[in-house]
């Protein structure tokens, strides 16, 4: 996001609240009512007073008391209005923001992840957005109402004695340069303690996610410490806004105190001297005082406008992240599967050196590719660029002829289908977990020749609700195993030509991963399908191993031929296998 100014920033956050101006007129309308009300008391005191205790006229001392309940009726009224309609944009804007953040990480590139907390992007949705409610709306609110007062207390002090009301105009200067001050020291505090709160976020996330690492490591002291030091750092800053927000008040009241003791003392003078009427002189009075009210929540709408700024600055820089580029034309309908990498290379972002270098690599429609090499060869790297996880730092991809960079990322991914060694489940039934996005609305016979072919079906039948067990966060309530066995019915229930197995059958037993084997084996027939594995004997039946070594092929053939050359293949096989026994 491009350094935008407060009025910029300010500007754009009430673009959200403009497809709701009807509801947000009706809190403005509700909030004009209290302002009049509350100008019209000191207004009313002046005619009640001079009309009853000096010219005693009957009307006026009927009617001023029943208008003075009709005010606080209508009063009542437009508050209650006010704040209501308030807080229904306030919320509507809100839940647009967190909808539209949310659509925005569904469309980032991989890469972005790769470099950012999973507990600051949560924290922007769940905390950050919220402080934006009170700078959107209700800000608005506070200076239109108490502007709306001190306009009309102003003018009506001005028609008493225009000369005492130009004193009070002396406190605006300081007034100013104090709210100029605590701006930018809450600014800074509000951007601070929400990068904090990101920071409880994620040691609270990773404490939960690895509770079993922590038990069995003895880690709760520490994260116990972590998660104190995150907290108190949060509470500091919070402690900070606190500390500007209760000095920029009572700062500003002083001042305001001042110019009211100074022009009480003239008012006093004038009523000594006849100048003025009681009523006169308490309406005054009345008018300065109610003055100080407005004038406060003036100076303390700075804190919340700060911190809904700040916030907004962090919801804008989410929802201002570039997307994943999908730039492609093609509409891919179902491949053939021929697969060429000509002189791909791949570098992450924020590393050294190539993942990937001058891959040059040809795979025939319905080959069984396997890519071997030892941990960080590259063998995942260049898995992730057959559906554009990562676009490649030089060279190309085809895909059947086609450039993958020309091809929309919708057709393209639904020509892949994957599983990978971290399984991702949701916490849903295991039905919906295996029939996931488009296949969502197939036929539940569909969904368990799918778990069948996976060898699923065996622990699914066992469970007391079958299909609807729900499976928990990331499939907790089930084995590794199991949870394996979802992935891969998932991906034979998509039925794509491109298949991505990245230790496919690492979580399971031996059973099990015979078992699973057999119908990977099935479904892998007339589709093109990589296979990364680190144990060699799962992949002696692959048409072609492709051996890596520090992000370049260095050998290709198969199993005999690699064995037969004794070389890096060979190497790692008889290193596996002793290790084995």
């Amino acid at each position: 996001m491009k350094n935008m100014t407060s009025a910029q920033l300010y500007l754009r956050l009430l673009g959200y609240v403009k497809p709701y101006w009807v509801e947000f007129a009706a809190s403005i309308i509700g909030i004009a009512l209290v302002a009049a009300s509350e100008v019209v008391l000191p207004m009313a005191i002046k005619p009640f007073l001079d009309g009853t205790f000096v010219e005693k006229d009957p009307f006026l001392m009927k009617w001023i008391p029943i208008g003075i309940v009709g005010i606080f009726f209508l009063r009542g009224i437009g508050a209650f209005v006010g704040a209501f309609a308030s807080a229904w944009v306030g919320n509507k804007v809100v839940l647009d923001l967190r909808a539209e953040m949310f659509r925005k990480i569904l469309r980032l590139p991989t890469g972005f992840f790769d470099n950012s907390m999973t507990g600051n992007l949560i924290s922007k949705i769940t905390f950050d957005v919220t402080q934006v409610t009170n700078a959107a709306t209700q800000v608005v609110n506070v200076l239109i109402k108490d502007f709306l007062i001190l306009f009309g207390l102003m003018a009506w002090l001005l028609y008493l004695n225009w000369k005492l009301t130009l004193i009070t105009f002396l406190m605006v200067p300081p007034i100013a340069i104090v709210v100029r001050v605590f701006n930018v020291r809450l600014r800074n505090m509000s951007r601070r303690s929400q990068e904090a709160m990101g920071d409880i976020n994620n040691v609270l996330q990773e404490a939960i996610e690895c509770h079993k690492v922590v038990k069995i490591f003895g880690g709760k002291d520490y994260e116990s410490k972590r998660f104190f030091e995150a907290s108190n750092r949060f509470r500091g800053f919070v402690m900070k806004q606190a500390a500007a927000g209760a000095a920029n008040v009572p700062i500003t009241q002083i001042l305001v105190a001042i110019a009211t003791a100074v022009v009480i003392y003239q008012v006093t003078l004038q009523a000594s001297a006849d100048r003025t009427t009681v009523g006169g002189f308490v309406s005054f009075i009345g008018a300065m005082l109610l003055l100080s009210a407005p004038l406060k929540r003036l100076a303390g709408v700075s804190e919340h406008l700060q911190r809904g700024l700040a916030a907004s600055e962090s919801v804008f820089g989410l929802i201002d992240q570039e997307t994943e580029q999908d730039t492609g034309t093609i509409q891919l309908g179902r491949a053939q599967g021929a697969l060429v990498f000509e002189n791909v290379s791949l570098q992450y972002e924020q590393t050294e050196g190539e993942a990937l270098s001058n891959i040059n690599l040809q795979i025939q429609p319905g080959e069984t590719i396997a890519l071997v090499g030892q941990s960080g060869s590259g063998k995942t790297s260049l898995a992730n660029l057959i559906p554009r996880f990562y676009q490649p730092s030089s060279g190309r991809i085809l895909l059947d002829g086609h450039d993958l960079g020309q091809i929309t990322l919708s057709s393209l991914r639904a020509n892949v289908g994957l599983v990978s060694q971290d399984v991702s489940l949701f916490n849903d039934t295991i039905a919906a977990n295996i029939a996931y996005g488009a296949q969502a609305g197939v036929s539940e016979a569909q969904i368990i020749e799918a778990a069948e072919a996976a060898h699923a079906m065996e622990f699914i039948r066992a469970l007391p609700e079958g299909m609807n067990t729900l499976v928990g966060e990331n499939g907790v309530r089930l084995s590794g195993g199991q949870r394996q066995r979802l992935a891969i019915a998932r991906t034979l229930l998509k039925n794509a030509p491109v298949l991505i197995l990245d230790e496919a059958t690492s979580a399971l037993d031996t059973e099990s991963e015979r078992a699973v084997q057999e119908g990977l084996e099935t479904l892998m027939q007339g589709r093109t399908t990589i296979v990364i594995a680190h144990r060699l004997s799962t992949i002696e039946k692959a048409d072609r191993i492709v051996v890596l070594d520090q992000g370049e092929i260095v050998e290709t053939g198969t199993h005999a031929e690699l064995v037969a050359r004794e070389g890096v293949y060979s190497k790692l096989q008889s290193l596996q296998f002793s290790e084995e026994n």
